[in-house]
């Protein structure tokens, strides 16, 4: 399993080659939604445009130069693929992504000014997975999954170094749940450094992936996905991001794409955020009340992801 040792390991392989993000007090502001202190960890201002290039960085990095000279492939909703595509760039290396015909045209145009070979493959995330693996089955390409590997993991989880850092007062960290990469890696760091500390999750009502997993007690694959919040969207998740899940994480709670649109613009009026729906999903779940706060907590939400799709 994934300890301490590794994240912290992670976090000087990375250092560099990624942004320390700020982690900002959330006030004063025109429009409050939480009693609870807010801090935000700015994960859009991440390179590539999201927390993904903590992971994909550790993973690349990880791997001997012999490996990663034979290139790169992953299947992503998008913003694992600009991150990945952003580590073969910093490395020297070529990679291709495998897209669902989801992903809007915005992260295939990034893709492409990182240097990647883009594939549209299959209308949902898991599609564009089965057609990555084959890809690099045929051309011997090191296939980089974005949530189901202890590297990709640890490197997410650096970022709560630097929240605790920052905010060693925060008793609630608020997590966007994709494929459950990037909750995990937080859970677990968070689990090590504060025990008391609590992990929420949040999904989208039509992706509730991990949600039903958890309470059915093993993996699910759901039938449909039906949120436009498409980096938040896979059919399955990973055993090892379900175990990791079931043993830390708090709970994880269900917001709407409408949630999702009005956290986005709240961002937006407030502090000129720039957050995808993804990455405003964290701050939908407090602005919703899908998590109880009151003036005892000190809550700090990951704005996980850029984009514009929450505001236009």
């Amino acid at each position: 399993m994934i300890s301490l040792l590794d994240i912290q390991a992670a976090a000087k392989r990375i250092a560099g080659h990624v942004r320390r993000t700020p982690t900002m007090f959330a006030a004063p502001v025109k429009e409050p939604i939480t009693a609870a202190a807010l801090w935000l960890k700015l994960e859009h201002l991440q390179i590539s445009g999201s927390f993904k290039a903590r992971g994909a960085m550790n993973a690349a990095l990880s791997l001997s130069p012999e490996e990663r000279s034979r290139g790169l492939v992953t299947a992503s909703g998008g913003n694992h693929g600009l991150a990945l595509a952003y580590a073969a760039w910093r490395t020297g290396v070529p990679v291709t992504v495998f897209l669902p015909t989801s992903a809007p045209m915005s992260k295939e145009t990034g893709l492409m000014a990182w240097g990647a070979t883009v594939v549209r493959a299959g209308a949902v995330w898991d599609d564009a997975n089965e057609a990555a693996l084959v890809h690099a089955r045929q051309t011997l390409r090191r296939y980089v999954h974005p949530f189901d590997a202890p590297a990709v993991i640890a490197g997410q989880g650096t970022q709560v170094l630097e929240i605790l850092a920052d905010a060693p007062q925060v008793d609630t960290l608020v997590v966007a749940i994709g494929g459950g990469g990037l909750v995990s890696g937080v859970a677990l760091a968070a689990k090590a450094l504060k025990p008391s500390l609590r992990v929420i999750g949040v999904e989208p009502l039509g992706a509730p992936t991990l949600y039903e997993s958890v309470r059915a007690g093993h993996l699910i694959t759901l039938d449909k996905i039906t949120t436009a919040a498409n980096t938040l969207a896979p059919r399955r998740s990973s055993q090892i991001n379900f175990d990791i899940i079931r043993d830390c994480v708090a709970d994880i709670v269900l917001v709407s794409d409408a949630d999702m649109r009005a956290a986005a613009r709240w961002l937006w009026r407030e502090f000129h955020i720039g957050a995808e729906l993804s990455g405003a999903a964290s701050v939908a779940a407090i602005m919703s009340r899908a998590i109880p706060l009151d003036t005892t907590h000190t809550v700090c939400a990951i704005v996980c992801g850029a984009g514009t799709d929450g505001i236009e």
